[in-house]
């Protein structure tokens, strides 16, 4: 197991039936940048089962926080979903993934379509001082099905606006936008349909996406990765990379198989 830290689970959170989500212990040797994501698991057998998991801890803290779905009959979730405080967990030494800012062009606004867990590397990128610097505005969306699988809300809405570093330039500039499918509530709609639609603009009084000023990153379902891309490249926008910055990016990696 050279590839892997082995941290102990420090806390867990059950926010659904569905979704749960906990924090561990974090090797001084860690480093990674916001947004991105290791292969994250248990030991069984002697052998790692692990997955990848964004961090939804920001770089700068002491602990790592996870944030997963719960599949029943899924090889890792079905046992991770039962871990306890003091139990260990694997993170891999290497974290990868596209979800960085270095990896946009420059633009005014940032857009941070997600649906389900695929919150949480957003998570991390809120809590970035840089993406304060390098955007006038950045829009924060979370799409789920019902009401309650809308964790972090109260994070996002009430801790962070009071952040002793942070909480200005969060109270300025972050418009968080939760919308649900299947229940009634304040903003209701899928993702894509709120942007298409332009109710998503309406909502937030600004202008429809354009490629000259807007980016975005996406994170969640197959079908919003795949619905949003011919969305944004009719609108002018490129996929960005690795090494190769453009107007948005995706991250692929956050599907339990």
């Amino acid at each position: 197991m050279s590839g892997y830290y082995q941290e102990t689970v420090l806390d867990v959170r059950h926010w659904t039936n569905t979704l749960f989500s906990f924090t561990t212990t974090r090797n001084p040797s860690f480093r990674y940048e916001n947004g991105q994501f290791a292969m994250m698991g248990i030991e069984v057998e002697g052998k790692p089962l692990v997955r990848a998991y964004s961090m939804v801890s920001p770089n700068y803290d002491e602990a790592l926080e996870w944030f997963s779905i719960k599949v029943p009959d899924g090889p890792l979730t079905s046992r991770l979903q039962d871990i306890q405080v003091g139990d260990p967990v694997l993170v891999s030494k290497k974290p990868v993934g596209t979800l960085i800012i270095d990896n946009l062009r420059p633009g005014r606004r940032l857009y941070l379509l997600s649906t389900g867990t695929g919150l949480a590397p957003f998570m991390s990128i809120i809590r970035d001082p840089d993406t304060y610097e390098r955007f006038e505005k950045i829009v924060l969306v979370h799409g789920c099905r019902f009401v309650a699988e809308l964790a972090y809300a109260d994070r996002i809405t009430k801790e962070l606006p009071q952040d002793e570093y942070l909480g200005e330039m969060i109270r300025e500039k972050l418009i968080y936008y939760p919308t649900v499918t299947r229940e009634p509530f304040e903003h209701r709609g899928r993702v894509t349909d709120l942007i298409t639609g332009g109710r998503l603009f309406d909502d937030i009084d600004l202008p429809p996406l354009n490629a000259d000023n807007d980016r975005v990153m996406l994170c969640g379902n197959p079908d919003l990765l795949a619905d949003m891309k011919p969305i944004l490249e009719e609108r002018g926008f490129s996929e960005g990379s690795n090494n190769h910055p453009a107007e948005y990016i995706i991250e692929k990696a956050f599907v339990e198989r």
